[in-house]
């Protein structure tokens, strides 16, 4: 018999990962959130509703959480309370903090109840398509227990070692990821600056070692205000890029430019652009130096 599935965060990313769930074949249940659209094609699917992480974590027996942050897993967590129970894996896909993950998962430990830190990568289209990425960090066991309902939304599995370096690894990778997205940002903005032809330019970066995912994710933008391929908001990334900053710093790693972003992007923020998503940030930059080439809109 499959174990029992419980999902809450149904959102842009959860959404598509519990229907792949439910696909597969394991029984789900799921919260209401505050849209209810994604929560209501779930029952359509055969997912079941809880009333309250209590409840839905009594009608578990794994429990995924895809919610914004280290806060947001605590509190769920804490809200679960008494109806978990020894044998119960909580698996947190959330991109947080890795101390605050270890400390949980020694609590959790105590209560023989197992933690692991999966957080995700790619975006809400793949997120449909069953083709997530994703970072394991755990208890050997219990990454062997998750692992098939894993592969039902991710076709990329890449376990990092034990409870928290998941979280490391994506931070890292994140840094990078941001980090070139602002350097495509500033290179259109830029461009549209000199006058530059975007056709000839796109062209050459594709042909050569600037190319990149995240040049593709963000080009569709550029080139027909298509933003489907990257739907996090710029609010919601500074929160996880902060935490990168905090724990680089405190390694006594080079913050360089990190510190370099963190000035631009707060110009943004302040500028009031939080609500927009990343393949965004070309048009943003370029509003901000006086060189706009395509209107930017609020995801709202």
């Amino acid at each position: 018999m499959k174990r029992r599935v419980g999902y809450i965060g149904v959102g842009l990313m959860g959404h598509g990962a519990a229907k792949n769930i439910l696909a597969k074949g394991w029984p789900v249940t799921i919260i209401a959130h505050r849209n209810r659209a994604p929560v209501d094609d779930l029952l359509a699917k055969g997912a079941t509703e809880a009333a309250s992480p209590a409840a839905l974590a009594a009608a578990s027996d794994i429990i995924f959480l895809c919610l914004p942050g280290t806060a947001e897993v605590e509190a769920v967590v804490a809200a679960m309370g008494p109806a978990l129970r020894p044998g119960h894996i909580i698996v947190d896909k959330s991109t947080g903090d890795p101390s605050a993950t270890r400390r949980l998962g020694a609590s959790l430990a105590a209560q023989n109840i197992g933690l692991v830190d999966a957080p995700i990568g790619r975006s809400p289209r793949e997120a449909e398509q069953g083709r997530l990425s994703t970072l394991l960090g755990g208890d050997p066991a219990h990454l062997a227990a998750i692992r098939p309902i894993v592969e039902s939304y991710a076709d990329t599995i890449i376990e990092a070692g034990p409870l928290g370096a998941a979280l490391t690894v994506k931070l890292v990778n994140n840094f990078m990821s941001f980090a070139n997205a602002f350097v495509i940002a500033e290179t259109f903005a830029t461009a549209s600056r000199l006058g530059v032809d975007f056709t000839p330019l796109i062209a050459m970066i594709e042909a050569g070692g600037a190319n990149s995912t995240m040049f593709q994710w963000i080009r569709p933008w550029i080139t027909d205000g298509d933003d489907s391929r990257g739907r996090g908001r710029l609010a919601a990334g500074a929160g996880v890029f902060e935490t990168y900053r905090s724990a680089a710093r405190a390694a006594g790693a080079p913050t360089t430019i990190a510190d370099a972003i963190d000035t631009t992007l707060a110009t943004a923020l302040a500028a009031g652009y939080g609500n927009l998503s990343i393949p965004h940030l070309p048009g943003i930059i370029a509003e901000l130096a006086g060189a706009g080439f395509r209107p930017v809109r609020d995801d709202g």
